[in-house]
């Protein structure tokens, strides 16, 4: 369970001449593809300063663990094997989804598991370490969780709301019908549910059904303003898998179905212009100053899987940043394209309203739907070193530009001219330090600034002016 803290603190709104306190969630960026060929990605954040890593590995023979002070240091953090899968029996077989946690003083993963003679005889188990780091630390194992229904169930994840823990996990019931189900129960220890479980969600839409599969599973909870969001998996582990959401009131019964509210369509899936496809089996953290919530997944970077796709090795751990509607729901936007990640840029005098693109032209507005539209990569400026330009997330290759003073996101034709009209000097904000305002490579003098609410470059005489031409990075 990660507590959301990327609310925007804003101070003294008023058109024109009010402006916004840095932000409570300023931006934050990393540099996708975090881990390759690892998939079912949990990373916990611990109060040692360190996050550690775990996920599915390709052969599923073990579970390995990897430390580091950043996320980012995850990519080249050493990886240790901590359990090895047995040579028979329990536990021989396809060892998936590994997650860690940190319980009453002691680490928790817990993992699914199959038999070595009945490979698909998947279930939950549970290991326990009690020492301070769990990557160099013994692991033991606490068995098998008990479930009142023996069939096929995985992906358990353990939280807790208002004091109360609680495992969540996918299950098959064959009186229900084909395919996997969410349940939840309460937990009377880490490894020990007490009372019946309740369904809490069957797959039953086509983006829940598709590719022939019948699916929900990897159920991951991230609360906020007194609300319970569980994301969740769906459909075939191709192109078709994606991510829904169930959310709660954290006051209300979470061991009754009716209590959770599921989304009409998947909140996260495949996105071919940014060549992403398959995102899902996710997990949240927190970024390393705490003021952001960070979505943990996998996807591959190509549609077409030759063979079965659990055998496809290339599923990938990637992040990026959540962002906070106004009705304080999660936005996950699109999974994002390889390499560095896209900030957004508020307004400093109209600090609800962000820079986006609508129709190709650029402005600043509030509420922007779709995210991504008012998502940019800062990349190295197209007129070389020392510059920054401003590419589109959801139109790789399109970017920020001026155009007869006014703001376009058009695909870069690769001439000198676009590459000039597309690259700025990023300064400190002119209206505050902590901000950034884009001076023009090619207009030297004249800034990137929002008027009656369209981008412009235009030079600056008025504090207004300045104002205008100040960004946040969030």
């Amino acid at each position: 369970m990660i507590t959301g803290t990327a609310a925007a603190a804003f101070t003294g709104v008023q058109a024109g001449t009010a402006h916004a306190a840095v932000p409570a969630s300023p931006g934050v960026t990393y540099t996708n593809t975090l881990a390759e060929q690892r998939a079912d990605p949990h990373i916990y954040k611990h109060t040692d300063g360190y996050y550690y890593f775990t996920a599915t590995v390709p052969a599923y023979d073990r579970i390995v663990l990897r430390r580091a002070t950043t996320i980012q240091g995850l990519t080249s953090a050493p990886e240790a094997t901590v359990w090895t899968k047995h040579a028979s029996g329990e536990m021989g077989a396809h060892i998936w989804a590994p997650e860690i946690h940190f319980i009453d003083g002691r680490w928790y993963i817990h993992f699914a598991a199959g038999a070595a003679n009945d490979i698909w005889r998947i279930r939950p188990y549970v290991l326990e370490c009690t020492a301070a780091n769990p990557v160099t630390g013994a692991w033991t194992e606490k068995g098998r969780v008990a479930l009142p229904l023996d069939t096929f169930s995985l992906d358990a994840t353990t939280f807790v709301v208002n004091g109360t823990r609680y495992l969540s996990w996918a299950q098959h019931d064959p009186a229900v019908g084909r395919g996997t189900n969410l349940y939840i129960a309460r937990m009377a220890n880490p490894w020990t549910i007490t009372g019946t479980p309740v369904m809490i969600s069957r797959p039953t839409a086509s983006w829940e059904t598709a590719g022939g599969e019948t699916v929900n599973e990897g159920p991951a909870v991230i609360q906020r303003n007194g609300k319970v969001f569980m994301t969740f998996s769906a459909s075939a582990t191709d192109a078709n898998y994606c991510m829904g959401l169930l959310t709660a009131s954290a006051s209300a019964d979470l061991l009754s179905a009716s209590s959770w509210a599921k989304t009409a369509g998947p909140v996260f899936a495949s996105n071919a212009a940014t060549g992403q496809y398959g995102p899902g089996h996710n997990q949240f953290t927190v970024s390393e100053d705490g003021k952001s919530d960070i979505l943990v997944y996998h996807d591959r970077g190509y549609k077409d899987i030759s063979g079965a796709p659990l055998n496809d090795p290339n599923r990938r751990t990637r992040v990026q940043k959540i962002y906070w509607r106004a009705d304080g729901t999660p936005d996950f936007g699109i999974p994002v394209a390889d390499g560095r990640t896209p900030i957004r840029l508020s307004s400093y005098n109209f600090p609800d309203r962000f820079i986006r693109h609508w129709e190709y032209r650029a402005r600043i507005e509030a509420n922007v739907s779709p995210l991504a539209d008012s998502q940019f990569r800062v990349a190295t400026g197209l007129a070389g070193t020392g510059t920054v330009s401003l590419e589109s997330a959801n139109f790789p290759g399109y970017f920020l530009r001026h155009k007869n003073h006014e703001m376009w996101v058009e695909k870069n034709d690769g001439t000198s001219l676009f590459a000039a009209d597309a690259s700025f000097t990023a300064r400190a904000g002119l209206a505050d330090s902590a901000g950034v305002s884009y001076e023009s490579y090619n207009l030297p003098g004249r800034y990137l600034r929002h008027y009656d609410y369209l981008l412009r470059v235009q030079a600056l005489s008025t504090a207004t002016d300045r104002a205008d031409a100040t960004f946040h990075t969030q």
